[in-house]
């Protein structure tokens, strides 16, 4: 018996798959697609919640001295001239940082094995293109979602079916986050 669904793909291509609707699960909250697809999507979601639920609170917070580039009203670096060539001016901030303890790096780095980048683009608005910004779906993970599941034993995400797809019959449903 198979460990698991073929989905008619070759590995790497079933590995794409899989990656691209569990990063667009997490980060949308739910997905729609065909029943097969979304029970293995539901294996490694469940599994990757539970291991950032286990984690959430295992990090300690550092203060630390950043060097951040002095900006004028307009957002752009401010630049003095030092021997004849301009150089950005740089003034030191005092930063409290999260310091993940090994077990919760480890754990951020497998998540970072199955998400695909994120980036988040505003919906209407001059300069669209210029205000996007990347998404880290691993904090993302410990900050909004393992907290919401914290007290919950497991079952973190429901199929809903929607009935059958109108070109190959194939019976679609709902993944969704609870």
């Amino acid at each position: 018996m198979a460990k698991y669904r073929k989905l008619g793909r070759t590995s790497s291509q079933r590995k794409a798959l899989l990656r691209n609707q569990i990063t667009n699960l997490l980060y949308h909250g739910k997905i729609v697609t065909t029943e097969a697809k979304a029970k293995e999507i539901r294996k490694k979601a469940e599994h990757l919640i539970a291991l950032a639920v286990k984690e959430r609170d295992n990090y300690e917070t550092v203060e630390i001295d950043a060097k951040v580039p002095v900006r004028d009203k307009d957002g752009k670096r401010e630049k003095e001239v030092v021997n004849g060539k301009k150089v950005t001016k740089y003034q030191t901030v005092k930063k409290t940082i999260k310091k993940d303890s090994p077990s919760r790096l480890h754990v951020r780095r497998q998540m970072l094995k199955v998400f695909y980048p994120v980036t988040e683009v505003p919906k209407e608005g001059p300069g669209r293109k210029k205000n996007t910004k990347k998404v880290d779906m691993a904090a993302k993970m410990f900050d909004e979602i393992a907290p919401k599941y914290a007290n919950r034993g497991g079952g973190y995400t429901r199929i809903i079916k929607i009935g059958p797809r109108k070109g190959d019959g194939a019976m679609e449903v709902i993944i969704e986050l609870v």
